[in-house]
């Protein structure tokens, strides 16, 4: 059980040390991966930045993820055979128009950073499923990083092992993995909504401080 997703944060970083010596870029799932990745960034001293994707959805089921679609370019999986190109097609350019809004909301005021053969720890404040991140990583793959550990404060047993087994992950690291799991909020004490204007503003903090740093 976690007080809030600050003591998440940091007690994740912990057991993130090991890999500071790589130089690594955190990566947020924004929103609620945010105050997570903030803290884990500031503890480690490495740049933090925010993915924005969001899952293509099936149409009989939008809330199964066939795919998803980041600023660079979108993955399906193979969910999606079988469903019509034009389906795809439309529900691509739909998602796509989203992910731009988001991104623009979040690097209005400074850009993004280029992962390209930098290590990447993709950070949130839990996994349920693992369609989110796994979909995520399959996009940030294509823009040839040097590797790709997630690192959730807490994911079910099952779901923990299926990050795991996926090729493109080289690490996961999870502090716990319950058998019985309902959902995420159910270990936290506190699991309050995270709005945009608060992610934005600890991304904000974490660039100046990385600026500091530097000098």
């Amino acid at each position: 059980m976690f007080y809030n997703r600050k003591e998440a944060g940091e007690l994740l970083a912990a057991a993130l040390k090991k890999f500071r010596n790589l130089d690594p870029v955190i990566l947020a799932i924004p929103r609620g991966g945010v105050p997570v990745g903030y803290e884990v960034a500031k503890i480690l001293e490495v740049p933090l930045d925010v993915v924005i994707t969001k899952k293509i959805g099936h149409p009989i089921d939008r809330e199964y993820a066939i795919g998803a679609v980041g600023m660079r370019g979108h993955s399906l999986n193979h969910t999606a055979e079988g469903i019509s190109e034009d389906y795809l097609l439309n529900e691509i350019l739909r998602v796509k128009k989203v992910v731009k809004e988001k991104d623009h909301l979040y690097h209005k005021t400074f850009p993004g950073i280029e992962l390209k053969d930098r290590w990447i720890i993709l950070v949130d404040d839990g996994v349920a499923t693992g369609s989110t991140v796994l979909v995520t990583v399959d996009l940030l793959a294509k823009q040839s990083p040097a590797g790709i550990i997630v690192a959730v404060p807490v994911a079910p047993a099952k779901t923990f092992r299926k990050m795991e087994d996926h090729p493109l992950i080289n690490e996961v690291v999870c502090l716990e993995t319950p058998e019985y799991f309902r959902g995420v909020s159910q270990f936290y004490e506190n699991f309050a909504p995270v709005e945009d204007s608060e992610a934005i503003d600890l991304l904000r903090r974490a660039s100046a401080t990385e600026r500091t740093n530097k000098i």
